[in-house]
């Protein structure tokens, strides 16, 4: 594992490299051997790879607290750079989609559509519920996954969400409601033969704002 000082100064995106809107396009790739070189070196030949998202825990926590977790620190790898702003609305949709915040358009927690403030996860405005006036694949565009029907394990409370079809729609989704059954999902999966799976868990996000 690598160390990173703390600094003063703000780390710019790699949007170019190592940074979480090439993981998708990294792992779908049709040649994905060199496209690879920037990932750990057991994802470089995998067969298969699950992309677990565990929101809100950043390097930097996760270096100061990772006595807490032996099996995550016993992995491969080291920090990459997000995008900005690193909000959870805009960085999920830049990491399912491979786009930039600019090019997917799902820019801020809050965005500014007609005239009004969209409040892009609960996809309400100051009027109420906006999946209609607002569609979720109008204001998000982009198919997820390159279009590819990749498996996504999530909270159940988050399966028909309007951000979720903003960002995950054609996504064959598997909603969880026990944390625990999130890692036993993804081992059915992998024994099934999914090639890529992508499995979130919003917990440790959660916490943080609420404490």
């Amino acid at each position: 594992m690598l160390t990173v000082p703390v600094t003063e100064q703000p780390t710019f995106p790699d949007y170019s490299g190592a940074n979480v809107r090439a993981i998708v396009p990294t792992l779908l790739a049709p040649n994905r051997g060199a496209e690879r070189d920037w990932m750990p070196a057991p994802v470089r030949d995998a067969r298969q790879v699950v992309i677990l998202v565990l929101d809100g825990l950043g390097w930097e926590q996760f270096v100061e607290h990772r006595a807490e977790m032996p099996t995550l620190a016993a992995f491969e790898g080291g920090p990459i750079t997000t995008v900005v702003p690193s909000t959870t609305a805009t960085a999920l949709t830049s990491i399912t989609t491979g786009l930039t915040p600019g090019e997917h358009g799902l820019v801020g927690y809050r965005l500014d559509v007609g005239g009004e403030v969209l409040n892009v996860l609960r996809w309400s405005t100051a009027s109420g519920d906006a999946r209609r006036k607002h569609e979720p694949s109008r204001i998000q565009a982009f198919a997820p996954f390159m279009g590819q029907p990749v498996p996504v394990v999530t909270k159940a409370d988050f399966e028909r969400t309007a951000f979720t079809e903003a960002h995950l729609r054609g996504g064959r989704l598997i909603g969880w409601r026990a944390a625990s059954s999130l890692a036993i999902t993804v081992g059915e999966l992998l024994r099934a033969g999914e090639p890529l799976i992508y499995a979130y868990y919003d917990g440790i996000d959660k916490i943080a704002h609420e404490r």
